[in-house]
């Protein structure tokens, strides 16, 4: 009798995070059936207590890196994954947790905990390319179940992923609508990667980052439209220090508007 050939394995991790990415795959619903029949879900603590022994052919990353454990964990996850993927804002440029980066560490826990001797964390909140090798950043918060999709099918077919790299003002151009920049709403959008449908702007807002920066933005443009419009340094800069405050652009030109 003939054995059955053995199904990739897939593995999800959890760091600091909110778990909306990983919600963001058990939303596929249907396909995420298709999916479970194509690979062995080896570890996925958000849907199963199942958990099979690496090594595993694609880990999924959640979260970013803020506790000595943390670190030790991620290196522990690259030497067991042939392929690593980090999934979503967290992973791919410290989260909002990385607002810790811009203020003392030991302030912030003093001020929250009643026992603050008891707690081990790290001064920064870093992507998870901070310290292991990743073969691929899927931005957003949270991440698009399409697109995650298309990334998962990608590796196991052993090709790259077709993700769009050109910014939310293309979706917006896409879909007909009137740009929220030249109605006077400041609006993130010419350097935001696509990726959310350009929700906001469709409801007249301006883009937030939430999939942080696209290949090639020209931050101080944006900046410098944006203070045409009246928006202040602080203002500028607590619109880049969100989501994806780590993302090298965003951090770069928030700094350039310091007090």
């Amino acid at each position: 009798m003939t054995a059955e050939p053995r199904r990739p394995r897939l593995a999800v991790w959890k760091f600091a995070s909110c778990d909306g990415c990983q919600l963001s795959l058990l939303d596929c619903e249907d396909e995420l059936l298709q999916l479970a029949a194509a690979v062995e879900i080896a570890n996925f603590p958000e849907a199963s207590s199942r958990f099979v022994d690496g090594p595993y052919d694609l880990s999924l990353v959640e979260g970013s890196i803020t506790t000595p454990h943390d670190l030790e964990r991620i290196r522990a996850v690259r030497a067991q994954s042939r392929h690593l993927v980090a999934i979503g804002a967290c992973a791919s440029a410290g989260g909002i947790q990385a607002l810790r980066n811009f203020a003392d560490i030991d302030d912030f826990v003093a001020a929250v905990y009643a026992s603050p001797q008891y707690i081990s964390t790290l001064a920064q909140s870093t992507p998870i390319s901070a310290h292991v090798a990743v073969d691929f950043e899927l931005r957003g918060c949270p991440v698009d179940k399409g697109q995650l999709l298309e990334v998962v099918s990608a590796f196991l077919a052993g090709r790259k992923p077709r993700v769009a790299a050109h910014s939310v003002c293309i979706d917006c151009k896409r879909q007909g609508r009137v740009c929220v920049m030249v109605q006077g709403t400041p609006c993130l959008g010419p350097v935001t990667h696509a990726g959310c449908g350009a929700i906001c702007p469709g409801f007249r807002r301006g883009c937030y980052g939430c999939f942080g920066p696209m290949e090639t933005p020209n931050m101080p443009a944006l900046a410098h439209q944006w203070r045409q419009l009246g928006a202040t340094p602080q203002v500028v800069r607590r619109a880049l220090r969100s989501f994806n405050a780590a993302a090298e652009a965003f951090e770069r030109e928030a700094d350039a508007h310091d007090d």
